[in-house]
């Protein structure tokens, strides 16, 4: 089917730019927040980022206009009714999740499709709060949306293969490059990445090297544009914690599982970049230092 019409479910960091990037490539876009405060901040975010391409010529002050034409906001899980496709950026939660598309199933035709951005809960799980597990799949974005180029499709076992194939086509429209993966826990990305970040914790413990010579020793020795400890501030310590419980869960191999310094640094709030502390303090953003 020709999807045009697209909701979306949630409208903080992730949920405005998979608006935003659907709003660019021509779809007409509904958001949907739980209050007017949260349309507001989401759209006012959205429309700074426009504002910074104009002033940077990625686009002109017409197609700024005519994307922002695209987008309108709601309260009203209503609107979301006549939608072809709905994706869902809420919290990371099971039972928040499932309540959603319950809700969402009853209000919806039969050919809506139903889409997560979860980065790892089982998309299967959470289908099963619907009628429709045959029309139901993952769409994990990464973060900042609009500029990441990255979108994994994830299809169930019980994923229709022509309507999987619409969602990838759809992730290609919106500029980026789909993956095809299924719902394996951690999909393709963090289940290679969430190792890799835990073990640079867990080599920082046994003393191999400080914070700054690992970040280095990636970054220079491998050619990545960060180091993992930089890495984990900018995705958020609680956010590592989460996942890595979750597969470990799943998985059972000590690859997976949280080292001890990870627990007790969310333990004490240090989250980050967005709490200001992390592996590194950012009371100067611009000078980074490390903490331990």
């Amino acid at each position: 089917m020709a999807i045009e019409k697209v909701g979306v479910v949630g409208c903080g960091l992730m949920g405005s730019g998979i608006a935003q990037v659907a709003a660019q490539a021509g779809f007409a876009v509904v958001v949907r927040e739980v209050t007017p405060e949260l349309v507001d901040k989401g759209l006012k975010s959205i429309e700074k980022n426009l504002a910074r391409m104009v002033e940077k010529g990625a686009i002109t002050t017409e197609e700024r206009d005519q994307v922002r034409g695209r987008l309108r906001g709601t309260t009203k899980i209503e609107d979301l009714a006549d939608r072809d496709l709905i994706v869902e950026a809420i919290i990371e939660q099971v039972p928040a999740k499932k309540e959603l598309f319950a809700a969402l199933d009853k209000i919806c035709g039969p050919a809506t499709i139903f889409a997560s951005n979860t980065s790892s809960c089982s998309v299967t799980e959470i289908a099963t709060a619907t009628s429709r597990p045959h029309r139901f799949f993952g769409l994990h974005f990464f973060n900042p949306v609009p500029v990441m180029k990255l979108v994994e499709v994830v299809r169930t076992i019980a994923s229709d293969t022509e309507t999987y194939e619409d969602l990838v086509a759809f992730a290609a429209r919106l500029g980026k490059t789909p993956v095809r993966t299924s719902d394996r826990t951690g999909f393709i990305v963090n289940r290679l990445l969430v190792p890799y970040l835990l073990d640079a914790i867990r080599a920082f413990e046994e003393g191999v090297g400080s914070i700054v010579d690992i970040d280095n020793s990636l970054k220079l020795g491998c050619g990545h544009p960060m180091g993992p400890f930089t890495l984990l501030d900018f995705v958020g310590l609680d956010t590592t914690y989460y996942i890595a419980n979750i597969m470990f869960d799943e998985f059972k191999e000590r690859r997976f599982a949280p080292p001890a310094l990870l627990k007790r640094m969310v333990l004490a709030g240090w989250n980050g970049r967005k709490s200001k502390r992390g592996f590194y303090d950012y009371a100067d953003p611009q000078n980074p230092r490390p903490l331990l």
